[in-house]
């Protein structure tokens, strides 16, 4: 699971700088400077945590989405074969019929109808009507008829469709966890910099990281705006 920065960490430096600023006494700008400092790890550590928070989030959904997603496609896969196999079984009792039909076994034509699946058995008997024996233009066989239904094929593309829909939101979500993790590494980077200031004496120096870290800081929460939000 992605983390972002804890809490507890960022609060610690925001305490070393007010030590800091309590304990060295400094001056009008080396004051200014430490508050800054403490102010931006406050920011700092607000955005971390919703970042980190909407990072789980997202990575969350990404797992149940491709969860449903390898569901739903088991359960096609399940539905073709119910179909394949009821399509074969419909082939072979027409073949036992059509062999007893030539042979002019009406004993054998008679048991072998007795095995139709009743779905198969409504398509046989509209292929019946059209005189398949004199019509040259009649359907080769009973699967052939428009009458043959077989709901496990419909299921399957049913299925199919919304295990292609749920992995594409699983990719897409996992996409969204991601850029959150990069935006809490830019925040980090703000951290390591505001950190880093108040080891320097030369206040132009300390200026100068912050003015940095401002500017990635910016960066980061524009990123945070136009990312979409979890649901929470």
């Amino acid at each position: 699971m992605p983390e972002g920065l804890s809490t507890p960490e960022v609060a610690k430096h925001i305490e070393e700088h007010t030590d800091q600023a309590e304990g060295g006494q400094p001056g009008g700008r080396d004051r200014v400077a430490t508050v800054v400092e403490a102010a931006l790890l406050a920011v700092v550590a607000v955005l971390a945590a919703y970042s980190g928070f909407a990072s789980s989030k997202w990575s969350t959904e990404s797992r149940l989405d491709l969860a449903r997603s390898s569901t739903d496609r088991t359960e096609a896969s399940s539905a073709t074969s119910e179909a394949d196999t009821n399509r074969n079984f419909d082939s072979s009792t027409f073949s036992a019929w059509f062999t007893a039909k030539v042979a002019g076994n009406e004993s054998a034509m008679a048991i072998a109808e007795r095995r139709f699946r009743p779905a198969f058995l409504v398509a046989f008997n509209a292929w019946l009507a059209t005189n398949p024996d004199t019509n040259p233009h009649a359907a080769p066989g009973p699967t052939y008829m428009p009458q043959y239904k077989q709901p496990e094929v419909h299921t399957a593309a049913v299925l199919n469709a919304k295990a292609t829909a749920a992995f594409n939101d699983g990719s897409n979500a996992a996409g969204h966890s991601d850029d959150y993790v990069l935006t809490t590494v830019y925040l980090a980077t703000v951290l390591f910099l505001v950190a880093i200031s108040g080891h320097f004496s030369l206040i132009r120096a300390r200026y100068a990281l912050m003015t940095v870290g401002v500017i990635i800081l910016a960066f980061a929460v524009g990123r945070l705006v136009t990312l979409p939000r979890p649901n929470f």
